[in-house]
């Protein structure tokens, strides 16, 4: 009887545990770029590859390989989710207008953009406390502009890369693929 308990209790925490791995991420609410509410939720069933952007960083030429991976994966269901963010080095001074407007004239973008937030420090986004707090698959504050986040189907955080590593990168492709391949 007590195995059974203690079976039945390790099976419990083990549902409570994997429960915990989406975190709610697509329940947090956001505003696109044009001040519209809106969450993750929007993109229900697709492979969400979030980054927190700047126009000028050293790797703001990101944007030509995310729109890139964007167009090219996004009919087998990847949508990459750009999140302005002046907190490194004031690299996104920028108002949501000149953000569009930068980003749509100079890289062409096309994938969803948010409204600027904060993704680290004590006025951090919900969205990114969740994302980099202790209860995240990969815990940690964001370092500088352009890391990386890729959220599963489901809502769970896959991955995660650095600012370094960039859209063209073997690994990062892999992991993109990866994610698709998934169902």
């Amino acid at each position: 009887m007590k195995i059974a308990i203690l079976l039945l209790s390790l099976a419990l925490a083990g549902t409570v545990i994997a429960g915990d791995k989406g975190n709610g991420f697509d329940s947090i609410p956001l505003n696109d770029i044009n001040d519209h509410p809106t969450s993750l939720k929007a993109y229900s069933g697709k492979i969400v590859l979030l980054v927190n952007v700047a126009s000028k960083c050293g790797y703001t030429h990101q944007y030509s390989g995310l729109e890139k991976l964007y167009r090219k994966y996004k009919d087998q269901g990847l949508v990459v989710v750009g999140v302005p963010s002046n907190d490194f080095g004031a690299q996104e001074p920028g108002t949501a207008e000149e953000i569009k407007t930068f980003c749509s004239s100079r890289y062409n973008v096309t994938f969803p953009l948010m409204v600027k937030i904060h993704v680290t420090g004590q006025d951090i986004h919900p969205l990114y406390k969740e994302l980099t707090g202790p209860k995240s698959a990969f815990p940690g504050e964001v370092k500088w502009n352009f890391q990386k986040f890729i959220i599963g189907r489901d809502g769970v955080l896959l991955n995660r890369f650095k600012s370094d590593v960039t859209p063209e990168s073997p690994e990062f492709v892999q992991a993109i693929q990866t994610a698709l391949a998934r169902s």
